[in-house]
């Protein structure tokens, strides 16, 4: 499985703070079935990115654990001026991989009004903006039709693991079963930021797509589509929605 949303490198953000606890969770995501992993600290004003750093603390934590995991580098990114203003004219120091996906987080209490014109002028740029964990901000899970809106136009969406497990609560729980079942969902990530209480682990999640949703949706969500994102490929929509189980529907 590819885990494209991780905060797995040490000291940079509200993720591990040593790199004992970085080798854990790699450890964790390996053992869960993770074959790659993309180191996603945040940028926004409370945090500084930097990708030379992050290069140098990927290389670290690859040494440390012997390699289990293939770690890529991406970014956690929030919309404020001067970070957009960044990306735009430097979209490879943000994007996973340096290719065309950028995670994109919002605030959980207002949404950008002017975030229609920034996707459309990241997508100019050569961006193609991934809206991260929308089943976890209410603003968002409350308005698919926005995020339809924004897929429609070239966006993606990337929903959080344990949000399918209740991890994040029921209303999470349900907006995230919605969204997969409105054909909005085209990647499953960890979001990690530890080893056990927000893991990297994505095999229980893989293993309930499948019985809810059938093999071929897993295969999507956690291997074809993210595997995508790293070679900058285009992520198709069509064919994203899925059917619940019968009695899932009917529940």
């Amino acid at each position: 499985m590819v885990d494209i949303h991780s905060h797995i490198l040490a000291g940079l953000d509200d993720g591990p703070q040593t790199l004992e606890q970085s080798v854990a969770m790699v450890r964790v995501a390996a053992e869960s079935g993770t074959t790659d992993i993309v180191a996603t600290p945040h940028s926004d004003l409370r945090f500084t990115y930097d990708p030379e750093i992050v290069d140098r603390k990927i290389a670290e934590l690859a040494a440390a654990s012997g390699g289990s995991v293939r770690i890529h580098r991406g970014c956690d990114f929030h919309l404020y001026y001067e970070n957009i203003q960044r990306a735009l004219a430097q979209p490879s120091r943000y994007t996973i991989n340096g290719k065309r996906y950028l995670l994109v987080e919002f605030s959980d209490v207002m949404i950008l009004k002017s975030a229609d014109e920034v996707f459309e002028r990241m997508q100019a740029a050569g961006i193609t903006p991934v809206v991260t964990h929308p089943e976890r901000n209410m603003l968002l899970a409350g308005n698919p039709d926005q995020l339809r809106r924004w897929v429609e136009a070239g966006c993606r969406i990337q929903v959080t693991a344990q949000s399918f497990e209740g991890r994040f609560g029921r209303k999470a729980q349900a907006a995230s079963e919605n969204l997969i079942e409105i054909g909005l969902v085209h990647f499953i990530a960890s979001d990690a930021h530890d080893a056990a209480h927000r893991p990297p682990a994505l095999a229980k999640a893989r293993d309930l797509i499948e019985r809810n949703y059938g093999k071929p949706s897993a295969e999507r969500l956690f291997v074809i589509n993210p595997r995508a994102v790293l070679t900058g490929e285009v992520v198709d929509v069509a064919g994203t929605h899925v059917r619940a189980r019968k009695w899932r529907r009917w529940w």
